[in-house]
């Protein structure tokens, strides 16, 4: 009597690894349009409002990829395939860590008010004068706006001048070097103004500083304002610019 070796079937049939491998190409899209969003728009491939459409198409697969994987895991898991159940929860975890960038700027879009120049003085804000040119040719104006002055002073309220218990040469000698640590591109320097632009990493956002020195009777009194070029909000990025140059800065000269 012949003998017949029959090899079993896994649980689920080819399922849950046709699912599992959805969730990783959908992963792997999604993952290419959120980076490339900010790549396109810095090499000037696509305008900002086509760099965002992307990074909302890629949040949406990247949340499509997430639930394939939560399905895969679970079926798999069912099934008792080990593989594919891990490879779910890699995709869920992945989707996880890619949208908490995106979900943190709108979470903070809505915590700060919708304005994109902050200054230290209100009544006399430091001027563009370098940049001015390069101001002109974005959407936002060289001027400080002064509609923007109640809404800094209720979110930005503890955002002021320093005073630098040192003479006027040795505070330009701080504000070059911190400016320098900082990686910003400087377009004008002189020995009490210096003017400079900082580029976001993600989408290469143009942020103009400009950071002024006046002698008072306690030292010198640093002032600084710094200006996105485009958007109507920057998400608290330019309050916070200052906040940290100016605490860098009052390190640099303390240590010196």
């Amino acid at each position: 009597m012949a003998s017949s070796t029959f090899k079993s079937r896994p649980r689920g049939g080819a399922w849950p690894v046709r699912i599992a491998w959805l969730g990783v190409v959908l992963l792997v899209a999604a993952a290419a349009l959120m980076a490339g969003s900010g790549s396109a728009y810095r090499w000037d491939w696509v305008s900002l409002g086509s760099s965002f459409s992307m990074l909302r198409q890629g949040a949406h697969l990247a949340i499509g990829a997430g639930a394939l994987g939560l399905v895969t895991a679970l079926v798999a898991a069912f099934c008792r395939r080990w593989r594919p159940a891990l490879v779910g929860l890699l995709t869920s975890t992945a989707v996880v860590a890619m949208i908490a960038l995106p979900a943190q700027m709108m979470q903070q879009a809505q915590s700060v008010p919708p304005i994109h120049d902050i200054t230290t003085d209100l009544e006399h804000p430091p001027a563009f004068e370098a940049l001015a040119a390069a101001r002109e040719a974005a959407p936002n104006g060289v001027a400080y706006p002064q509609r923007f002055a109640d809404q800094q002073r209720a979110a930005y309220g503890r955002l002021h001048a320093i005073i630098l218990p040192v003479p006027m040469s040795d505070a330009m000698v701080a504000v070059e070097a911190t400016v320098a640590a900082k990686g910003w591109k400087v377009a004008a320097a002189s020995d009490s103004r210096l003017e400079a632009t900082a580029t976001t990493r993600w989408f290469g956002f143009k942020d103009d500083v400009v950071i002024r020195l006046t002698q008072e009777a306690n030292g010198i009194r640093v002032d600084m304002r710094s200006a996105s070029r485009v958007g109507q909000s920057d998400l608290g990025t330019n309050a916070a610019r200052i906040q940290d140059f100016l605490h860098d800065l009052a390190a640099r000269v303390a240590a010196n």
